[in-house]
């Protein structure tokens, strides 16, 4: 155990409990017994977790309820004022990814952690110095910095039609349709792709949609022969457009800085509505969306233009 912990603190986080619990003697039968109440249960989890998303719209009544019940869980396990209020974020719920613990505050609160929230200036030989010249001592530094999430596909080089490398289409931020296919670039179809995290419900299941869609597109290029799928680059630039439009009025693009966005305040990271929303517009293809080449047309002494296909 540790003589002492000191956190340095850049923003304060919303923290909500996790309420884990292990399932009962007769929940574990129940389920193994009567097959469709795991099927019920399942569905009652997602759609518990779907309506939350109404907490994420610009200044919500539901966001404003769960920013106030958070500020109760604090000050449940937080009685020092001071504590208090380096520990109260000051952007809207959302803005920023919420932390859902049963024991983050309880940790704080220990008589040997203390809360920085002065930022770092430098390392001496044996202490974090800070804004304020404060000399912290340490023997040992978690550098917990967070990893690059705005760096789709990360280390790849990947190269599409005329030499454009994916660096390039993405140099204002990552943009996807439907987080799937990015146009000049066929046949690359994306998993957990740009805009597709979510802040209220299962990436499993927003994956298990792309998985749909990619093994239909797939299987439409066995079907009819083809050596690619492109997806028109009007579509994709008309989809992205609704997309950001949408994002303005969630509180992703409040005033704060977040690592759902751009420096300059693109979000690119998370969808824009429901899940249910995202299982509509995925569950199949619309192939009219995308230009297509058939294979034969490779063996031609000049390409054809590129064909559209009929969904």
């Amino acid at each position: 155990m540790a003589e002492q912990v000191t956190v340095f603190q850049r923003s304060a986080n919303w923290v909500i409990p996790r309420r884990d619990r292990a399932y009962t003697r007769l929940e574990k039968w129940l389920f193994r017994r009567v097959p469709p109440l795991r099927w019920l249960h399942r569905a009652w989890i997602y759609w518990s977790f779907e309506w939350r998303f109404l907490a994420f719209a610009k200044d919500s009544r539901l966001g404003r309820k769960i920013a106030e019940a958070a500020t109760k869980y604090m000050e449940t396990h937080i009685t020092d004022p001071a504590l208090r209020r380096a520990l109260t974020p000051d952007y809207p719920v959302g803005c920023k990814r919420i932390l859902i613990s049963d024991d983050y505050f309880q940790a704080l609160a220990r008589p040997n952690v203390a809360v920085v929230t002065s930022p770092i200036a430098r390392i001496a030989r044996d202490a974090v110095v800070t804004a304020d010249g404060a000399a912290h001592a340490a023997d040992t530094i978690v550098f917990g910095t967070g990893f690059q999430t705005l760096a789709f596909l990360a280390p790849m080089r990947i190269t599409g039609l005329g030499g454009r490398t994916l660096d390039d289409a993405w140099r204002e931020g990552a943009e996807a349709y439907l987080g799937i296919a990015v146009a000049g670039f066929p046949n690359l179809f994306l998993l957990y792709g740009p805009n597709t995290n979510l802040g209220h419900n299962s990436i499993i299941f927003m994956i298990e949609c792309q998985v749909g869609y990619v093994l239909r597109c797939i299987q439409a290029l066995r079907a009819r022969d083809l050596a690619w799928l492109d997806v028109r680059e009007e579509v994709m630039a008309r989809y992205n457009a609704e997309l950001q439009s949408a994002l303005r009025d969630t509180a992703w693009a409040a005033g704060c800085t977040s690592w759902y966005k751009t420096a300059s305040g693109k979000v690119i990271n998370n969808w824009s509505g429901f899940t249910v929303a995202y299982w509509w517009r995925t569950r199949r293809p619309d192939f009219a969306a995308f230009a297509a080449r058939a294979r034969a047309d490779l063996l031609a002494p000049e390409p054809p233009a590129r064909t559209t296909l009929a969904s």
